[in-house]
């Protein structure tokens, strides 16, 4: 039986249209003139600017601000909370006994990841119900190497994988304890950002990543909730096994990072929905209407041949991004019709 999603991309192929979800968080607090810290703990100013976004923009899909702090931060690592700029977790210092007290911690009970639950309930009752509604967590493998830093995660695929092991068994509770409270508010979709396993080769990747993922696409499909596997940057020697972890979408960066989005096509099941590509940095950031209504435009008649594509950016869009490229971006992709 096919996902939710994937029947609602298929619908829209039929009709000769695509799907336009621009992962677009950010440039929400520019319309309603908050900030990024005060929007990502303040789920007031943080629907706000979600609410302005769909309003402007009318995506089929929408996710908050991403954010890759919030597990790590709720496990009691430090982190930094710029004004302009997202939550960034600082390299500190592990032991392994730390698991157990991991272990401990109530992820529902921490501040910042009720705030997020909170502004997915207001999703639920404040966007238009056309709208798909998304939610980010970070990945296991991510959550490990916030944990741990990135390197000493590196280094234990290696010399260590037990103790990796142990703390991604240990990550994936506490991502679930998560998920779990997001799919109670109205999740719809539920985005697992695995940024950091883009720099491992397949065989680590399976073990320390896709492993684990798949136990959440398997709480998610329980729900009847879309599950979507992001990767930034080059993910292509990856595609296979982020498709073993049984997702319904793959979330995938640009071109520009060596991304081939019809190569990728060719290689998975129709089954599973192609998210992407148009560079967050490119035409869209620095360049004029018309650059990226061309952009946006190219790549639909490229992706015409796979009916499982769903248009949207390689990332999420920085705060700055002109809002005019925005709608230049959502006017291209509603109005292209394909042959």
């Amino acid at each position: 039986m096919k996902n939710k999603l994937i029947e609602v991309v298929y619908n829209a192929y039929e009709e000769k249209r695509r799907l336009v979800a621009p992962l677009v968080g950010f440039p929400g607090v520019r319309i309603t003139g908050s900030t990024i810290k005060l929007a990502q703990q303040n789920y007031g100013e943080h629907f706000k600017a979600l609410k302005a976004l769909s309003e402007t923009f009318k995506p089929d899909m929408i996710f908050p601000l991403m954010d890759l702090s919030v597990e790590a931060n709720a496990l009691g690592r430090y982190t930094v909370f710029p004004k302009e700029d997202s939550a960034t977790v600082v390299k500190d210092s592990f032991f392994s006994d730390e698991i157990e007290k991991f272990e401990s911690i109530d992820m529902s009970s921490d501040s910042r990841v009720l705030s997020y639950v909170e502004t997915l309930r207001l999703m639920k009752y404040g966007l238009s119900p056309s709208i798909f509604r998304g939610a980010y967590v970070t990945g296991p493998y991510t959550l490990a190497a916030l944990l741990m830093g990135a390197e000493e995660a590196a280094i234990s695929t290696i010399l260590n994988p037990n103790e990796l092991h142990k703390v991604c068994n240990l990550a994936t509770k506490k991502i679930l304890d998560y998920v779990e409270l997001l799919i109670s508010s109205g999740a719809q979709a539920i985005c697992i950002l695995e940024p950091s396993g883009m720099m491992l080769g397949p065989e680590h990747f399976e073990q320390f990543s896709a492993k684990y993922v798949q136990t959440i696409s398997e709480v998610c499909k329980s729900s009847e909730v879309v599950s979507v596997y992001h990767i930034c940057g080059n993910s292509m020697h990856l595609v296979e096994k982020m498709c073993e972890a049984n997702v319904d979408a793959l979330s995938l960066d640009s071109t520009e990072t060596g991304v081939n989005l019809p190569a990728v096509a060719e290689r998975i099941s129709k089954d599973i929905s192609i998210i992407g590509n148009i560079s967050p940095i490119g035409s869209i950031l620095r360049g004029k209407k018309d650059d990226v209504c061309k952009d946006v435009i190219n790549l639909l008649k490229t992706m015409e041949p796979y009916p499982n594509f769903i248009l949207s950016t390689g990332c999420d869009l920085p705060q700055e991004t002109p809002l005019e490229n925005i709608l230049a971006f959502m006017e291209a992709g509603k109005n292209y019709r394909m042959n």
